[in-house]
């Protein structure tokens, strides 16, 4: 925190939320999907650093930590060793695990204290597993936490939270998971009114549920913060990718609120609607950690189809070399032009024959036709060693 000596702050807290351990991604190649999954449990590593370089006092995890409630071996227990070979951690640094609407406190759960992942944790480690939980930080500061017990509800959690008590001068932290009722349209599943927070008494709520970064009426007198996913699942998560670390300065209420980049990937979309603009995004150099949905909507000759196919392996990569991009997937609309007869100057009588024949096939089989000439085209141009096409110019 720039500018503020160590001894004057109060509390330092790491909030984050939306794990999703063992979500899979089943849109995707089958070694895209292993990458994608696997990158859920990697950042667990950057977050507990990030815990350690800002030396603060607790990690809040606000929920939807695991995809399911028991979402496998695999999941639970590389979490745990994760927590248990984490280097230099002292135990006065509590971190805890709340149940969200993903993976709610049922007896089935990982979070059931019988759940062998219970007893893989190291004794810093706490999980939310029970209502009213309370854990006082020290005597300055104290955390109040109810789990969700169900997928959906109607229960305000943060109103289950108690009520600041006469005289209490502690730092009093909310930690739930659900939706604010800001968010048209996410309003249905455990409700956070929006003044929740403040009729609690809270300094900070933290919650979880919104993957994208967010502060929840910036202006409000308590912060209401989503963390967001440290990992992002979709291409609609635009602010994915961070932590919160929040600062409590000595003789303040308001902490100062700071998001901290922890993913490793980002998510993007790209609309494709002539050659020129693949072309651009293949010259780019910083796609290695991208995850990459490319819409080709566009016209083209047989030829510039002949790039295209070109570009695109380039980006997706083959068995024999990396791609440029991390993570590929294409959707293909390309309306194919094939009245350009140029490419037959030269070629065998017997070639030109089978391309007009193709050709009378086009009027009542387009597809099958065009995939057969642009196959053709692709083979005569290999065996030529023919140079790329420019695009055409359009009017």
């Amino acid at each position: 925190m720039t500018g503020v000596e160590e001894q004057d702050v109060a509390l330092k807290l790491l909030h984050t939320a939306d794990w999703h351990l063992g979500k899979r991604f089943p849109s995707f190649d089958e070694l895209d999907q292993k990458l994608l999954t696997r990158a859920r449990l990697e950042v667990i590593d950057s977050i507990l650093g990030q815990a350690q370089r800002h030396t603060v006092h607790a990690v809040l995890c606000a929920g939807d930590l695991f995809e399911d409630p028991d979402p496998g071996r695999e999941w639970w227990e590389g979490l745990a060793r994760r927590f248990s070979t984490v280097a230099d951690w002292p135990e006065t640094r509590p971190v805890f695990l709340l149940p969200g609407n993903h993976d709610p406190l049922t007896r089935k759960s990982v979070y059931w204290p019988e759940h062998p992942f219970r007893r893989a944790l190291p004794p810093w480690v706490h999980v939310v597993d029970r209502a009213g939980f309370e854990y006082p930080l020290s005597a300055e500061a104290v955390v109040y936490a109810e789990p969700c017990q169900s997928a959906a509800g109607q229960d305000d959690l943060a109103l289950a939270l108690p009520d600041r008590e006469p005289g209490d001068e502690r730092i009093r932290i909310g930690l739930v998971h659900g939706q604010t009722t800001d968010i048209p349209g996410h309003q249905s599943n455990f409700p956070i009114a929006r003044d929740a927070a403040q009729r609690r008494g809270l300094d900070y709520l933290a919650i979880g549920d919104t993957h994208s970064y967010r502060r929840v009426s910036p202006d409000a007198h308590v912060p209401v913060v989503y963390p967001g996913a440290p990992e992002a699942t979709a291409f609609d998560e635009s602010d994915a990718g961070h932590v919160v670390v929040v600062f409590f300065r000595r003789g303040r209420r308001r902490p100062h609120i700071k998001p901290i980049r922890v993913g490793r990937w980002q998510w993007e979309e790209h609309v494709c609607r002539d050659l020129d603009a693949l072309r651009q995004l293949a010259a780019r150099q910083d796609l290695k950690q991208r995850v990459v949905r490319l819409h080709l909507d566009l016209d083209a000759t047989l030829g510039e189809k002949a790039e295209i196919d070109r570009l695109e392996r380039e980006l997706k990569g083959t068995d024999a070399s990396p791609g440029q991009v991390g993570v590929l997937v294409v959707e293909r609309d390309i309306r194919l032009d094939t009245s350009d007869d140029n490419w037959l100057d030269g070629l065998p009588d017997i070639l030109v024959s089978v391309v007009k024949r193709l050709k009378a096939i086009e009027r009542d089989d387009p597809d099958t036709a065009r995939r057969a000439l642009a196959h053709l085209h692709t083979l005569v141009r290999s065996r030529s060693g023919a140079p790329a096409v420019t695009s055409r110019k359009r009017t």
